[in-house]
């Protein structure tokens, strides 16, 4: 049986206090990261907002935010970014684009072989970039037609096509230790 995105929302209705997607015709249930990937995810995206927002250059979210695909799959990035000009106004409704920037941050859960196949997945519809940040390896996959680049602690993210000037050094995104 393959369900649809109105399916989807009713099932949301019932069980309001779980995250879920439409892949393929079937609804994945998301369990809750764990900690260290939330914090990454939320620094990358801190970061991120940070130079975005000051610039007017679009929007960043985070993992709740829905996206209906061309696909009719709903999926949710654990960060994106839609540039202006593609979203002038936020909606309260799913956005019904491809976002220009998917990034996935590896939970204890996740498999990586799932998050790349969804990283592709968005690359497939027009997503410019993507990216797949691992806590635990301390690597982060970027994802740009077709290539593929792995940086490290002491290299330097920068994503010249959508964010020109913008820089983060990538021990910069881990959890910090508190001695």
């Amino acid at each position: 049986m393959s369900l649809n995105i109105q399916d989807l929302e009713k099932m949301q209705v019932d069980y309001p206090d779980y995250r879920m997607e439409l892949v393929d015709g079937n609804i994945v249930v998301m369990s809750p990261s764990g900690y260290e990937s939330e914090e990454v995810g939320t620094e990358f995206a801190a970061l991120l907002r940070n130079w975005v927002r000051p610039r007017k250059l679009g929007r960043v979210v985070g993992s709740s935010a829905g996206f209906k695909l061309p696909n009719t799959n709903l999926r949710a990035p654990d960060v994106s970014f839609i540039k202006a000009e593609r979203l002038k106004r936020s909606t309260e409704d799913y956005a019904e684009l491809v976002p220009d920037l998917v990034v996935e941050v590896k939970s204890k859960t996740d498999s990586v072989d799932k998050l790349r196949e969804k990283i592709q997945e968005f690359i497939g519809m027009g997503t410019q970039i993507g990216i797949l940040i691992n806590p635990k390896t301390r690597t982060i996959e970027v994802y740009n037609s077709g290539e593929q680049v792995i940086l490290r602690d002491g290299d330097v993210l920068t994503l010249p096509n959508l964010f020109p000037g913008w820089e983060v050094t990538i021990s910069e995104i881990w959890s910090p230790v508190f001695e």
